[in-house]
Protein backbone atom coordinates (compact mmCIF):
# COMPACT_ATOMS: atom_id res chain seq x y z
CA UNK A 1 0.00 0.00 0.00
CA UNK A 2 1.11 3.53 -0.59
CA UNK A 3 2.81 5.47 3.09
CA UNK A 4 1.08 8.07 3.60
CA UNK A 5 3.65 10.72 4.99
CA UNK A 6 4.69 13.97 6.47
CA UNK A 7 8.29 15.38 7.06
CA UNK A 8 9.65 16.05 10.01
CA UNK A 9 10.72 19.38 8.84
CA UNK A 10 13.89 20.75 10.18
CA UNK A 11 14.10 19.35 13.32
CA UNK A 12 14.98 15.34 11.63
CA UNK A 13 12.94 14.39 14.45
CA UNK A 14 14.81 15.23 17.56
CA UNK A 15 12.48 15.83 20.40
CA UNK A 16 15.06 18.81 22.40
CA UNK A 17 14.41 22.10 21.32
CA UNK A 18 16.76 24.63 22.26
CA UNK A 19 14.39 26.99 25.38
CA UNK A 20 11.52 28.10 24.81
CA UNK A 21 11.55 31.07 27.21
CA UNK A 22 7.84 32.13 27.27
CA UNK A 23 6.95 28.86 27.44
CA UNK A 24 8.67 27.91 30.01
CA UNK A 25 7.80 31.42 32.11
CA UNK A 26 4.30 31.08 31.34
CA UNK A 27 3.67 27.02 32.62
CA UNK A 28 5.43 26.77 35.82
CA UNK A 29 5.09 30.11 36.45
CA UNK A 30 0.79 30.15 36.54
CA UNK A 31 0.83 27.00 38.67
CA UNK A 32 3.79 28.85 40.81
CA UNK A 33 1.86 31.74 41.49
CA UNK A 34 -1.81 30.38 41.84
CA UNK A 35 -1.14 27.49 44.56
CA UNK A 36 0.66 29.78 47.07
CA UNK A 37 -1.99 32.44 46.47
CA UNK A 38 -4.57 30.43 47.24
CA UNK A 39 -3.24 29.28 50.19
CA UNK A 40 -2.25 32.47 51.36
CA UNK A 41 -5.69 33.37 50.93
CA UNK A 42 -7.04 30.66 53.09
CA UNK A 43 -4.78 31.26 56.00
CA UNK A 44 -5.17 34.87 56.16
CA UNK A 45 -9.37 34.36 56.00
CA UNK A 46 -8.79 31.84 58.81
CA UNK A 47 -6.85 34.04 61.01
CA UNK A 48 -9.02 36.82 60.58
CA UNK A 49 -11.91 34.89 61.29
CA UNK A 50 -10.31 33.30 64.81
CA UNK A 51 -9.84 36.97 66.01
CA UNK A 52 -13.46 38.00 64.91
CA UNK A 53 -15.61 34.90 65.93
CA UNK A 54 -16.34 34.38 69.80
CA UNK A 55 -16.29 30.54 70.32
CA UNK A 56 -19.52 29.21 71.51
CA UNK A 57 -20.15 25.96 73.13
CA UNK A 58 -22.61 24.89 71.16
CA UNK A 59 -20.51 25.62 67.80
CA UNK A 60 -17.79 23.91 68.98
CA UNK A 61 -19.39 20.33 70.10
CA UNK A 62 -20.83 20.38 66.63
CA UNK A 63 -17.78 20.71 64.66
CA UNK A 64 -16.48 18.17 67.15
CA UNK A 65 -19.16 15.47 66.76
CA UNK A 66 -18.71 16.08 62.59
CA UNK A 67 -14.93 16.25 62.51
CA UNK A 68 -15.16 12.89 64.66
CA UNK A 69 -17.38 11.66 62.01
CA UNK A 70 -15.40 12.58 59.15
CA UNK A 71 -12.63 11.25 60.85
CA UNK A 72 -14.33 7.56 61.33
CA UNK A 73 -14.98 7.57 57.29
CA UNK A 74 -11.45 8.39 56.42
CA UNK A 75 -10.38 5.22 58.49
CA UNK A 76 -13.13 3.37 56.78
CA UNK A 77 -11.34 4.63 53.34
CA UNK A 78 -7.87 3.30 54.79
CA UNK A 79 -9.08 0.30 55.62
CA UNK A 80 -10.73 -0.76 52.41
CA UNK A 81 -7.07 0.96 50.45
CA UNK A 82 -7.07 4.07 48.30
CA UNK A 83 -4.67 3.54 45.60
CA UNK A 84 -4.10 5.84 42.80
CA UNK A 85 -6.81 6.84 40.25
CA UNK A 86 -9.46 6.53 43.27
CA UNK A 87 -10.21 9.98 44.47
CA UNK A 88 -13.81 10.61 45.34
CA UNK A 89 -15.19 10.01 48.92
CA UNK A 90 -18.22 11.23 50.87
CA UNK A 91 -15.99 13.77 53.18
CA UNK A 92 -18.25 16.87 51.72
CA UNK A 93 -21.21 15.38 53.86
CA UNK A 94 -19.09 16.35 57.06
CA UNK A 95 -17.45 19.40 55.49
CA UNK A 96 -20.63 20.90 54.05
CA UNK A 97 -22.74 20.68 57.43
CA UNK A 98 -20.00 22.48 58.98
CA UNK A 99 -20.06 24.90 56.47
CA UNK A 100 -23.94 25.36 56.58
CA UNK A 101 -24.41 25.22 60.58
CA UNK A 102 -21.31 27.06 61.94
CA UNK A 103 -19.58 30.54 61.46
CA UNK A 104 -17.22 30.71 58.20
CA UNK A 105 -14.14 30.45 60.25
CA UNK A 106 -15.13 26.35 60.98
CA UNK A 107 -15.58 25.70 57.53
CA UNK A 108 -11.60 27.47 57.35
CA UNK A 109 -10.37 25.24 59.76
CA UNK A 110 -12.50 21.89 59.57
CA UNK A 111 -10.63 20.93 56.13
CA UNK A 112 -6.82 21.24 57.88
CA UNK A 113 -7.31 18.35 60.04
CA UNK A 114 -8.93 16.18 57.85
CA UNK A 115 -6.82 16.72 54.91
CA UNK A 116 -3.89 15.81 57.25
CA UNK A 117 -5.58 12.44 58.28
CA UNK A 118 -5.81 11.22 55.05
CA UNK A 119 -2.54 12.56 53.73
CA UNK A 120 -0.47 10.44 56.67
CA UNK A 121 -3.83 7.57 57.56
CA UNK A 122 -4.72 6.87 53.71
CA UNK A 123 -2.35 7.94 51.23
CA UNK A 124 0.27 10.31 50.39
CA UNK A 125 0.51 12.76 47.50
CA UNK A 126 2.64 15.51 46.71
CA UNK A 127 2.73 18.35 49.48
CA UNK A 128 0.96 21.13 47.36
CA UNK A 129 -1.86 18.93 46.13
CA UNK A 130 -3.14 18.19 49.62
CA UNK A 131 -2.51 22.03 50.28
CA UNK A 132 -4.65 23.18 47.74
CA UNK A 133 -7.63 21.04 48.53
CA UNK A 134 -6.88 21.98 51.65
CA UNK A 135 -7.36 25.85 50.87
CA UNK A 136 -10.16 24.80 48.12
CA UNK A 137 -12.45 23.32 50.54
CA UNK A 138 -11.82 26.05 53.20
CA UNK A 139 -12.80 28.91 51.28
CA UNK A 140 -15.88 27.46 49.10
CA UNK A 141 -16.97 26.41 52.55
CA UNK A 142 -16.47 29.93 53.90
CA UNK A 143 -18.39 31.32 50.70
CA UNK A 144 -20.95 29.33 51.54
CA UNK A 145 -21.55 30.22 55.22
CA UNK A 146 -21.13 33.65 54.43
CA UNK A 147 -24.42 33.34 51.69
CA UNK A 148 -26.37 30.98 54.22
CA UNK A 149 -25.65 32.81 56.81
CA UNK A 150 -27.12 36.23 55.29
CA UNK A 151 -30.53 34.20 54.82
CA UNK A 152 -30.40 31.85 58.69
CA UNK A 153 -28.67 33.81 60.67
CA UNK A 154 -28.50 31.23 63.70
CA UNK A 155 -29.08 28.09 61.81
CA UNK A 156 -28.35 26.56 65.50
CA UNK A 157 -29.82 28.39 67.84
CA UNK A 158 -32.81 27.75 69.59
CA UNK A 159 -35.61 25.91 67.57
CA UNK A 160 -34.30 25.48 64.40
CA UNK A 161 -37.21 27.47 62.56
CA UNK A 162 -35.17 26.88 58.90
CA UNK A 163 -35.59 23.10 59.20
CA UNK A 164 -38.91 22.59 60.58
CA UNK A 165 -40.96 25.47 58.23
CA UNK A 166 -38.72 23.97 55.33
CA UNK A 167 -38.92 27.73 53.67
CA UNK A 168 -36.65 29.36 52.93
CA UNK A 169 -34.37 27.65 54.46
CA UNK A 170 -33.95 24.45 53.08
CA UNK A 171 -34.20 25.41 49.60
CA UNK A 172 -31.62 27.70 49.87
CA UNK A 173 -29.50 24.97 51.77
CA UNK A 174 -29.45 23.10 48.69
CA UNK A 175 -28.55 26.19 46.64
CA UNK A 176 -25.28 26.91 49.25
CA UNK A 177 -24.59 23.23 48.72
CA UNK A 178 -24.21 23.80 44.91
CA UNK A 179 -22.33 26.78 45.55
CA UNK A 180 -19.84 25.06 47.65
CA UNK A 181 -19.45 22.25 44.90
CA UNK A 182 -18.63 24.88 42.25
CA UNK A 183 -16.31 26.70 43.82
CA UNK A 184 -14.63 23.76 45.35
CA UNK A 185 -14.46 22.35 41.77
CA UNK A 186 -13.55 25.49 40.07
CA UNK A 187 -10.25 26.30 42.09
CA UNK A 188 -8.65 22.60 41.88
CA UNK A 189 -9.46 22.81 38.02
CA UNK A 190 -7.72 25.58 37.56
CA UNK A 191 -4.56 24.15 39.34
CA UNK A 192 -5.20 21.45 37.15
CA UNK A 193 -6.06 23.09 34.17
CA UNK A 194 -2.51 25.36 35.04
CA UNK A 195 -0.20 22.15 35.15
CA UNK A 196 -1.53 20.48 31.91
CA UNK A 197 -2.34 23.43 29.80
CA UNK A 198 -2.91 21.42 26.79
CA UNK A 199 -5.58 19.57 28.25
CA UNK A 200 -9.50 20.20 27.71
CA UNK A 201 -11.34 22.89 30.45
CA UNK A 202 -14.10 19.82 30.56
CA UNK A 203 -11.55 17.13 31.41
CA UNK A 204 -11.01 18.83 34.81
CA UNK A 205 -14.07 20.34 35.41
CA UNK A 206 -17.41 18.12 34.91
CA UNK A 207 -18.55 15.04 33.28
CA UNK A 208 -21.91 13.27 33.56
CA UNK A 209 -20.35 10.73 35.97
CA UNK A 210 -18.47 13.09 38.15
CA UNK A 211 -21.97 15.53 38.00
CA UNK A 212 -24.08 13.25 39.34
CA UNK A 213 -21.49 12.26 42.11
CA UNK A 214 -21.92 16.06 43.14
CA UNK A 215 -25.54 15.77 43.05
CA UNK A 216 -25.20 12.95 45.58
CA UNK A 217 -22.84 14.17 47.57
CA UNK A 218 -25.04 17.45 47.79
CA UNK A 219 -28.25 15.77 48.54
CA UNK A 220 -25.85 13.61 51.75
CA UNK A 221 -24.22 16.57 52.95
CA UNK A 222 -27.91 19.05 53.03
CA UNK A 223 -29.46 15.73 54.96
CA UNK A 224 -26.87 15.66 57.74
CA UNK A 225 -27.02 19.42 58.28
CA UNK A 226 -30.58 19.22 58.87
CA UNK A 227 -30.12 16.28 61.02
CA UNK A 228 -27.52 17.87 62.56
CA UNK A 229 -29.03 20.75 64.01
CA UNK A 230 -32.19 18.69 64.60
CA UNK A 231 -29.77 16.97 67.44
CA UNK A 232 -26.72 15.64 67.56
CA UNK A 233 -27.65 12.66 68.41
CA UNK A 234 -29.13 11.50 65.21
CA UNK A 235 -25.42 11.80 63.70
CA UNK A 236 -25.42 8.28 65.19
CA UNK A 237 -28.04 7.13 62.91
CA UNK A 238 -26.92 8.79 60.36
CA UNK A 239 -22.88 7.89 60.18
CA UNK A 240 -23.30 4.10 59.14
CA UNK A 241 -25.50 4.44 55.72
CA UNK A 242 -22.62 7.80 54.61
CA UNK A 243 -19.84 5.04 55.43
CA UNK A 244 -21.61 2.20 53.72
CA UNK A 245 -22.45 4.68 50.95
CA UNK A 246 -18.61 5.90 50.79
CA UNK A 247 -17.40 2.29 50.61
CA UNK A 248 -19.53 1.13 47.88
CA UNK A 249 -18.79 4.27 46.25
CA UNK A 250 -14.86 3.38 46.56
CA UNK A 251 -15.23 -0.16 45.12
CA UNK A 252 -16.75 1.12 42.29
CA UNK A 253 -13.78 3.38 41.70
CA UNK A 254 -11.49 0.12 42.59
CA UNK A 255 -13.19 -1.23 39.70
CA UNK A 256 -12.69 1.55 37.24
CA UNK A 257 -9.21 2.27 38.23
CA UNK A 258 -8.45 -2.09 37.36
CA UNK A 259 -9.45 -0.61 33.70
CA UNK A 260 -7.71 2.30 33.66
CA UNK A 261 -3.58 3.47 33.07
CA UNK A 262 -2.78 4.82 36.43
CA UNK A 263 -0.28 7.13 34.54
CA UNK A 264 -2.39 8.67 31.91
CA UNK A 265 -6.03 7.52 32.76
CA UNK A 266 -6.42 5.91 29.71
CA UNK A 267 -7.84 2.06 29.24
CA UNK A 268 -5.11 -0.34 30.10
CA UNK A 269 -4.59 -2.90 27.71
CA UNK A 270 -6.37 -5.34 29.12
CA UNK A 271 -9.39 -3.35 29.51
CA UNK A 272 -8.51 -2.06 25.85
CA UNK A 273 -8.26 -5.09 24.31
CA UNK A 274 -11.89 -6.32 25.45
CA UNK A 275 -13.30 -3.27 24.20
CA UNK A 276 -11.95 -3.43 20.73
CA UNK A 277 -12.91 -7.10 20.50
CA UNK A 278 -16.32 -6.04 21.42
CA UNK A 279 -16.13 -3.35 18.63
CA UNK A 280 -14.66 -6.05 15.47
CA UNK A 281 -18.32 -8.07 16.38
CA UNK A 282 -20.14 -5.23 15.49
CA UNK A 283 -18.41 -4.24 13.18
CA UNK A 284 -18.27 -7.83 11.74
CA UNK A 285 -22.32 -8.33 12.13
CA UNK A 286 -23.41 -4.45 10.36
CA UNK A 287 -20.31 -4.89 7.64
CA UNK A 288 -19.32 -1.06 9.05
CA UNK A 289 -15.49 -0.30 8.46
CA UNK A 290 -13.16 0.15 11.21
CA UNK A 291 -9.35 1.08 11.54
CA UNK A 292 -6.60 0.61 14.20
CA UNK A 293 -3.86 3.15 14.92
CA UNK A 294 -0.97 2.09 16.73
CA UNK A 295 0.80 5.31 18.05
CA UNK A 296 4.82 5.43 19.05
CA UNK A 297 6.07 8.59 20.89
CA UNK A 298 9.65 9.39 19.13
CA UNK A 299 12.75 8.69 20.86
CA UNK A 300 11.21 8.64 24.17
CA UNK A 301 13.76 7.12 25.60
CA UNK A 302 15.70 9.56 24.99
CA UNK A 303 13.48 12.01 26.72
CA UNK A 304 13.71 9.89 29.92
CA UNK A 305 18.01 9.60 29.41
CA UNK A 306 18.11 13.58 29.20
CA UNK A 307 15.22 14.94 31.43
CA UNK A 308 14.65 12.00 33.68
CA UNK A 309 11.19 10.07 34.46
CA UNK A 310 9.63 12.83 35.76
CA UNK A 311 9.56 14.60 32.45
CA UNK A 312 8.75 11.85 30.61
CA UNK A 313 5.99 11.01 32.60
CA UNK A 314 4.42 14.54 31.60
CA UNK A 315 5.29 13.74 28.10
CA UNK A 316 2.90 10.25 27.92
CA UNK A 317 0.56 12.77 29.92
CA UNK A 318 0.46 15.73 27.33
CA UNK A 319 0.14 12.59 24.40
CA UNK A 320 -3.03 11.08 26.05
CA UNK A 321 -4.92 14.36 26.78
CA UNK A 322 -3.91 15.44 23.22
CA UNK A 323 -5.58 12.17 21.89
CA UNK A 324 -8.35 12.56 23.45
CA UNK A 325 -9.02 15.99 22.89
CA UNK A 326 -9.29 14.76 19.20
CA UNK A 327 -11.08 11.34 19.23
CA UNK A 328 -14.81 10.85 19.29
CA UNK A 329 -16.48 9.54 22.30
CA UNK A 330 -16.78 6.35 20.90
CA UNK A 331 -13.72 6.01 19.59
CA UNK A 332 -11.04 3.20 22.09
CA UNK A 333 -8.44 4.79 23.40
CA UNK A 334 -5.72 2.64 25.48
CA UNK A 335 -1.68 2.87 26.83
CA UNK A 336 -0.53 -0.23 25.25
CA UNK A 337 2.52 0.00 27.52
CA UNK A 338 5.37 2.01 27.22
CA UNK A 339 5.65 4.36 25.12
CA UNK A 340 3.01 3.15 22.98
CA UNK A 341 -1.07 3.88 22.37
CA UNK A 342 -3.53 2.28 20.63
CA UNK A 343 -6.59 3.25 19.05
CA UNK A 344 -9.68 2.11 17.46
CA UNK A 345 -11.80 3.80 14.92
CA UNK A 346 -15.29 2.73 14.50
CA UNK A 347 -16.78 3.67 11.26
CA UNK A 348 -13.46 4.91 9.65
CA UNK A 349 -12.42 3.93 6.26
CA UNK A 350 -8.77 4.62 4.72
CA UNK A 351 -9.51 8.49 4.13
CA UNK A 352 -10.54 8.93 6.95
CA UNK A 353 -8.31 6.93 9.43
CA UNK A 354 -5.40 8.55 7.25
CA UNK A 355 -7.13 12.25 8.16
CA UNK A 356 -7.18 11.13 12.09
CA UNK A 357 -4.34 9.94 12.33
CA UNK A 358 -2.23 12.75 10.89
CA UNK A 359 -4.49 15.27 12.91
CA UNK A 360 -3.28 13.52 15.75
CA UNK A 361 0.04 13.65 14.60
CA UNK A 362 0.46 17.32 13.89
CA UNK A 363 -1.32 18.17 17.42
CA UNK A 364 1.03 16.00 19.33
CA UNK A 365 3.70 17.68 17.47
CA UNK A 366 2.57 21.17 18.85
CA UNK A 367 3.22 20.03 22.31
CA UNK A 368 6.34 21.71 24.31
CA UNK A 369 6.49 19.78 27.71
CA UNK A 370 8.45 22.00 30.45
CA UNK A 371 11.89 20.52 31.50
CA UNK A 372 14.35 22.51 33.67
CA UNK A 373 16.77 23.97 30.68
CA UNK A 374 14.30 24.41 28.38
CA UNK A 375 10.86 22.64 26.79
CA UNK A 376 10.80 19.04 25.33
CA UNK A 377 9.09 19.06 21.95
CA UNK A 378 7.13 15.60 21.05
CA UNK A 379 6.57 13.88 17.77
CA UNK A 380 4.67 10.16 16.95
CA UNK A 381 4.76 7.60 14.25
CA UNK A 382 1.71 5.99 13.66
CA UNK A 383 0.81 2.72 11.93
CA UNK A 384 -2.74 2.20 10.54
CA UNK A 385 -4.19 -0.73 9.73
CA UNK A 386 -7.71 -1.62 8.51
CA UNK A 387 -10.03 -4.42 9.46
CA UNK A 388 -10.72 -6.66 6.75
CA UNK A 389 -8.22 -5.35 4.44
CA UNK A 390 -5.58 -5.94 6.64
CA UNK A 391 -7.03 -8.08 8.95
CA UNK A 392 -9.79 -10.46 10.07
CA UNK A 393 -9.42 -10.07 14.03
CA UNK A 394 -7.83 -7.97 16.59
CA UNK A 395 -4.56 -10.05 16.12
CA UNK A 396 -3.90 -9.67 12.41
CA UNK A 397 -5.20 -6.13 12.67
CA UNK A 398 -2.54 -5.43 15.29
CA UNK A 399 0.26 -7.11 13.48
CA UNK A 400 -0.39 -5.24 10.61
CA UNK A 401 -0.58 -1.73 12.44
CA UNK A 402 3.07 -2.88 13.78
CA UNK A 403 4.08 -3.79 10.60
CA UNK A 404 2.76 -0.08 9.17
CA UNK A 405 4.30 1.91 12.73
CA UNK A 406 8.09 0.15 11.43
CA UNK A 407 7.62 1.45 8.22
CA UNK A 408 6.89 5.34 10.01
CA UNK A 409 9.81 4.76 11.88
CA UNK A 410 12.03 3.43 9.18
CA UNK A 411 11.22 6.04 6.82
CA UNK A 412 12.05 9.08 9.34
CA UNK A 413 9.40 9.13 12.16
CA UNK A 414 6.75 11.46 12.91
CA UNK A 415 5.03 10.37 10.13
CA UNK A 416 1.70 8.07 9.29
CA UNK A 417 2.23 4.85 7.47
CA UNK A 418 -0.21 1.95 5.93
CA UNK A 419 1.33 -1.39 5.76
CA UNK A 420 3.02 -2.31 2.94
CA UNK A 421 1.26 -5.20 0.68
CA UNK A 422 4.17 -7.73 1.22
CA UNK A 423 7.22 -8.16 2.69
CA UNK A 424 9.15 -9.00 6.02
CA UNK A 425 9.30 -6.93 9.29
CA UNK A 426 13.10 -6.27 10.52
CA UNK A 427 13.71 -5.65 14.00
CA UNK A 428 12.95 -2.46 15.57
CA UNK A 429 16.61 -0.83 16.40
Amino acid sequence: MTAVQSSAGDRGGELVRRPRRRAVALRPSLLAVYVPAVVALHLTLTVVGLLATVPRARDLLTLAALLACGAVCIEASRRLGMPAGVARDMLSAWWLPVALLLPPVYALLVPIPLQMLLQFRVRRTLLYRRVLVMAALGLAGAGTSLLFHLVVPDPLGGRPSWVIEGWPGIPVAVGCAALFTVLNTVLVAIAAHAANPGGRWRDVLWNRESLLLDVVELCVGVLVAITSALSLGLLVLALPPVVLLQRSLMHQQLQAAARTDAKTGLLNAAAWQREADTELARAQRTHDPLALLLIDIDYFKRVNDTHGHLVGDHVLIGVASTLCGQLRDYDVVGRFGGEEFVVLLPGADTVEACRVAERLRGRVRRLAVPAENGTVGVTISVGVALFRMHGEDLIELLAAADLALYRAKQSGRDRVCLPAIEGPKAADG
